[in-house]
């Protein structure tokens, strides 16, 4: 329970602080995955968005089909990870709000 203004005012700021660092924590996900045979390699931001994509000759052995197949499990994989931290991030930040 708050007793005074100055109590409340400390408070909020503290959660303001709270925020920002989750933010910037958020911000700063870049999650690189590569596929087994080294064929692709994609980057994605904390929100899983594609931020790069490179491709190595490996990609001239595959036929279309298994080239598509690596390239959507290599972003899923991706993608996952960089979800996957994120909630880590939202885990951390509730456990410690209810403190």
């Amino acid at each position: 329970m708050v007793e005074t203004m100055d109590e409340l005012m400390a408070r909020v700021q503290e959660q303001v602080y709270r925020l920002t660092d989750l933010h910037e924590s958020m911000v700063g996900i870049a999650v690189t995955e590569t596929s087994p045979d080294g064929a692709v390699t994609v980057q994605v931001d904390g929100n899983a968005a594609l931020t790069g994509l490179s491709f190595t000759a490996a990609i001239n052995k595959l036929k279309p089909a298994e080239f598509e197949k690596v390239l959507v499990e290599t972003a899923h994989a991706a993608a996952y990870q960089a979800i996957s931290q994120r909630a880590d991030l939202v885990t951390a930040f509730n456990s410690e709000s209810t403190r």
